[in-house]
């Protein structure tokens, strides 16, 4: 199980970033997928969650109307769109799924 997260970066308040997550050494498809983030001395927390075929999403409530979670499952890849930007979501961001998460990619929200 491999998933190699991508797209982070420093961006202004209210600026936007898409992050993507590649995936493989599994069956995509199958697999509901998540975004998690964790910021230094914070808990870890849940962002996003898609199902696996339906696309049903869900949002914690400080992302939600501002981040869009998708996928292509024939790309075998998970996508976060993070719109209107709050130096509150600066994070380490990770995909993950039930059989384990990607490494991270680091999303800095600063002017």
């Amino acid at each position: 199980v491999q998933l190699v997260e991508s797209g982070g970066g420093l961006v202004q308040p209210g600026g936007s970033l898409r992050l993507s997550c590649a995936a493989s050494g599994f069956i995509f498809s199958s697999y509901a997928m998540s975004w998690y983030r964790q910021a230094p001395g914070k808990e870890r927390e849940l962002v996003a969650s898609i199902t696996s075929t339906s696309g049903t999403t869900d949002y914690a409530d400080s992302v939600k109307g501002r981040f869009t979670i998708s996928r292509d499952n024939a790309k075998n890849t998970l996508y976060l769109q993070m719109d209107s930007l709050k130096p509150e979501d600066t994070a380490v961001y990770y995909c993950a799924n039930l059989l384990g998460r990607g490494q991270g990619t680091q999303v800095t929200v600063s002017s």
